[in-house]
């Protein structure tokens, strides 16, 4: 029966004692004579016959430390990309409007009254060449000095209101100006361009169709503001009633082209602005 548990024995693998391998030999964990035996197989440890050197002590080793007293590097100065500024005001170039002022070349003056200041025209606005003097009056409507914003601004007005048929063939020329003031940025100017197309939308038939075209250079910066409004929770919008408040011109510039731009004014804002909503379709 020895002979057969001998050669059982013989046949098994090495290191069969564990699985991560074979135990310390005796004579090399038991330094103090305890323990020690000559049979391998039926040798047993405690943890007071394995020496001191065996065990790590806290904050030793070459294993990770949860407390550091090192003083942290510095992270290197970089200030990345930055932001992409899409906002940012442009610079206003000087206006073709403002020299043709002051060379006297627009046939207007400003009157100074009681209740406050009116354009004077010296030619009736239905003799004017609108070809020549509309461009001129939309590309004077980026000033932010006066007297130039006003006369500007007022002078579009008065030429949208008594142009009639003559409007409609200066559509290309005014898209160049209106663009140049939407792409300054500055939200004084683009109130002031803002009601200027409303104003161009309702001034005659055909016009809002003839702008449909011409969303693609009108429209992204209008889709770019459409969601300034300011967040004043309980607090009084002053602007509103002003109608200085750009997210609300921008709404209702958007409706005025939707209206009056035919069938196809619709799906051609939404390409360009996403978010908004038709008022005309059920």
């Amino acid at each position: 029966m020895s002979k057969t548990l001998h050669k059982d024995k013989a046949l098994l693998p090495p290191f069969s004692e564990s699985p991560f391998g074979a135990f310390p030999s005796a004579s090399s964990l038991n330094k103090s004579g305890k323990g020690s035996s000559s049979k391998g197989h039926n040798v047993t440890y405690s943890a007071d016959d394995l020496p001191a050197s065996s065990f790590l002590k806290s904050h030793t080793g070459s294993g990770g430390v949860t407390l550091s007293t090192l003083k942290s590097q510095d992270k290197p100065n970089s200030t990345g990309p930055g932001k992409a500024g899409a906002f940012n005001k442009q610079r206003v170039v000087p206006t073709e409007f403002r020299r043709y002022y002051e060379r006297g070349d627009l046939p207007i003056s400003i009157q100074h009254r009681s209740n406050g200041r009116t354009i004077s025209w010296k030619v009736d606005a239905e003799k004017l060449d609108y070809h020549h003097y509309l461009p001129i009056f939309f590309d004077g409507i980026r000033e932010l000095e006066e007297p130039y914003k006003f006369i500007a601004m007022q002078g579009c007005l008065d030429l949208l209101e008594k142009g009639g048929s003559k409007i409609l063939p200066t559509i290309p020329q005014l898209i160049i100006p209106i663009k140049f003031a939407l792409s300054t940025k500055h939200p004084e100017i683009l109130t002031t361009a803002l009601k200027v197309i409303q104003k161009l939308v309702v001034s005659g038939e055909l016009i809002g169709e003839a702008l449909v075209p011409y969303y693609r250079q009108i429209l992204p910066v209008l889709n770019l503001f459409r969601t300034k409004n300011a967040n004043l929770f309980d607090g009084i919008e002053y602007s509103q009633r002003k109608r200085e408040n750009l997210g609300d011109l921008i709404n209702e510039t958007l409706q005025l082209l939707e209206a009056n731009g035919g069938e196809d004014a619709f799906i051609n804002i939404k390409y360009m602005v996403p978010t908004y909503e038709s008022c005309v379709l059920a």
